[in-house]
């Protein structure tokens, strides 16, 4: 796929979806760090459910840590592997009260250190919580750039690499969530919706599908 190709697919989507956000549901970084980390083969929703009855009562490293693990596991049991998640973010709270002053780290290096925490999750810590230019590439944004062409590759960080070379600049900072979007709600994975797609005529993919049959 060329240049010109990917900068009138960006503009599209951008001309859709002028100003994306994630669909998590936060209002600091600490909250929005502890969202990121349920969400791990969970859904958006799943989470938001949990987090709405989670982050009235604890939404910092203190209040959750106080909780201790027993009782965050009752706020978060109705989530995938919620035992280790509970175990991992009680652990990563007692880092950040120690070692960060209970602050959430902008860096991949110190986000990395957390537990629970890995090259993706501190992707969109850096990009949605501290305003980098990063590529999160979850299931949804690798089918995207595979499918369509954008940035083909094998592997994520292969397709994150490629991401970052390839988007026209002026659209990296929104453009993971621009494609998490476009994979969560038109380019599904069992049957992508290209009839109704904004992009199809520029998307190079070879088995598209117009009905919904």
């Amino acid at each position: 796929m060329n240049k010109e190709k990917r900068t009138i697919i960006f503009q599209r989507l951008q001309s859709g979806n002028p100003a994306p956000r994630s669909e998590l549901n936060y209002s600091t970084p600490f909250e929005l760090l502890i969202a990121v980390i349920l969400s791990a083969q969970a859904t958006d929703k799943g989470v938001n459910k949990a987090t709405t009855h989670l982050f009235p009562v604890a939404n910092t490293p203190e209040a959750i840590y106080a909780l201790g693990e027993k009782r965050l596991k009752d706020y978060i049991k109705t989530i995938g592997l919620f035992n280790s998640k509970a175990t991992n973010i009680i652990k990563t709270c007692q880092i950040l009260k120690t070692q960060f002053n209970s602050k959430v780290p902008e860096n991949r290096d110190d986000l990395e250190s957390l537990p629970g925490v890995g090259r993706k999750t501190a992707n969109v810590m850096l990009n949605t919580a501290f305003g980098q230019p990063t590529m999160a590439v979850d299931t949804h944004v690798f089918r995207v750039a595979n499918r369509t062409r954008i940035a083909p590759g094998k592997t994520v960080l292969e397709v994150e690499k490629r991401l970052l070379r390839l988007v026209p600049a002026e659209f990296l900072m929104d453009a993971h969530h621009w494609l998490i979007l476009h994979g969560r709600y038109t380019c599904i994975a069992r049957k992508p919706r290209c009839g109704s797609c904004i992009i199809e005529d520029l998307c190079e993919y070879n088995k598209k599908i117009y009905a919904d049959t």
